[in-house]
Order: C-alpha cells, then structure tokens, then sequence
C-alpha cells in the first residue's frame, strides 16, 4: 500500500503525553503508533526517537 502522509496541525487540545503541557512535537513511530511532546520532552526523548526511526515533526519556535 502506498499513500502520503499527511499530518494535522496541532491545536491548543492537543497535550504532551508526558506531562499534559502544550504539545509542540508529534512523533509517529515505526509501528504506526502516535506521540505528542512538549518541546522539553520532544528534546530531551529526541536521540531515541531518532533511533528507532520515528518520524518527528516539530511546530516552529514561536518568534
């Protein structure tokens, strides 16, 4: 099956699934599993992800 992968915008009730904060990160795994971060959490879980190779797809910073 192929397809294209279309991720959502995250919105203001989207939460990080660490610590409830806004999430900034969405990370979806190899699996087909779904992750939301906050940017601390997205940074700080970021090696690993990167590891499994998880597709991370981070809002830009806020100017």
């Amino acid at each position: 099956m192929t397809g294209t992968l279309i991720s959502t915008p995250l919105t203001a009730a989207d939460r990080c699934d660490r610590c409830g904060a806004a999430a900034k990160v969405r990370v979806t795994l190899p699996s087909g599993g779904e992750l939301l971060f906050c940017r601390h959490h997205g940074n700080e879980h970021e090696d690993r992800l990167r590891e499994i190779a998880a597709t991370i797809d981070a809002q830009p910073v806020d100017a």
